[in-house]
């Protein structure tokens, strides 16, 4: 599979809420980060960080990833587009835009950095 239907493969199992598909498609040394401001953010660290960052997300929005641009530079997958749906606790609604940059080794996801309008997704939180 090349770099980026894996990376379409794992947007795939975000939107199913397929934690094992996911599993399947990161390497065990899997780093994945986000603005640690964020009550999903921080550095989460294979399998079990995978999963972790994957629960704290799930458990604090519902939400949605309109891809606009996925390409390959400089040895990595990056995609950009927007993200919109509601925060759990408050039913407040969001669109923000946001970029993630994926790193693959041995055919499976081993970095994967997200980045968002924070200010605006912590406005939303708020």
């Amino acid at each position: 599979m090349d770099n980026l239907a894996l990376v379409r493969k794992v947007y795939e199992a975000f939107d199913n809420q397929d934690l094992v598909a996911l599993l399947e498609l990161t390497h065990p040394e899997c780093v994945v980060t986000q603005d640690s401001s964020l009550p999903w953010g921080g550095t989460f660290v294979g399998h079990e960080g995978v999963t972790s960052f994957a629960m704290l997300l799930l458990g604090t929005v519902s939400s949605t990833l309109a891809t606009g641009e996925l390409f390959e530079a400089d040895g990595k997958v990056i995609q950009s587009g927007r993200t919109s749906g509601t925060v759990l606790a408050s039913g407040k609604a969001f669109d923000v835009p946001e970029v993630h940059v994926w790193t693959i080794k041995d055919n499976k996801i081993i970095g994967a950095h997200f980045s968002i309008d924070t200010p605006a997704m912590a406005a939303a939180l708020a």
